[in-house]
């Protein structure tokens, strides 16, 4: 199971920033819908949405819709560029503005992973030395321009303790082939998954209970695999 990845993909930060940084007062910001996940000022700036809609700017109101790209993505013509760069579905694509002082708490997004088929990707557009983002009490430092994949179906957890807001643009991905090409040349953290290793557990402490040699003989091998 890949925990966090550092994918190998260039973008225009310098055009990003420019772009971003003249909508930074627009009125069109609203506040993250899950109140009960952050403490502080939290903002988005829906660019895909279902039906591509400004109002229901969440994939979890999705219903039946399909994603496509809202009004505000003619404002940012940089970030346009930079998915259809990705040759893979886009799903919702959003800026987040996690400002001065503000935290998310930690959470996790159901099934939101690159193993079930689906990938959030961050692109930090401004950040500071003073932002700690931590996948697994794991904490990950992601630079301006930099693409960075996260399991949000591992704890995860974000603060910003810096002077400045804290912008990512995060885009989520149907999983393809070039997709998976990506990830297998980049820099990745991964580890079994825990549902896999209590079964195989489950498995090893079964074979020893039978009590003879080729059940012994299996599950001494399986508890190898699994130590490796």
């Amino acid at each position: 199971m890949i925990c966090y990845a550092k994918l190998n993909l260039a973008v225009n930060l310098s055009l990003l920033q420019q772009q971003v940084g003249r909508m930074l007062h627009n009125q069109l910001w609203t506040p993250h819908l899950n109140t009960a996940h952050y403490q502080g000022d939290w903002n988005i700036l829906p660019l895909r949405t279902p039906g591509g809609s400004i109002d229901k700017p969440f994939p979890e109101l999705m219903g039946g819709d399909s994603f496509a790209n809202t009004p505000i993505m003619t404002m940012l013509p940089e970030i346009a560029v930079t998915l259809n760069n990705l040759a893979c579905e886009k799903l919702s694509a959003r800026l987040l503005n996690l400002k001065a002082g503000a935290i998310i708490k930690e959470h996790k997004d159901a099934d939101l992973a690159f193993e079930k088929g689906e990938a959030r990707l961050h692109i930090p557009i401004f950040t500071n030395n003073r932002v700690e983002f931590y996948v697994e009490d794991e904490r990950v430092t992601m630079k301006e321009g930099e693409c960075w994949y996260m399991n949000a179906n591992l704890p995860h957890r974000v603060a910003n303790y810096g002077e400045t807001d804290r912008i990512h643009l995060v885009i989520d991905c149907v999983v393809n082939n070039w997709l998976k090409t990506v990830f297998e040349q980049a820099e990745q953290k991964t580890r079994p998954e825990v549902k896999d290793r209590a079964m195989q557990l489950q498995i090893i402490n079964a074979l020893r209970l039978q009590q003879n040699d080729t059940a012994t003989t299996l599950a001494n091998q399986l508890e190898r695999e699994l130590e490796s």
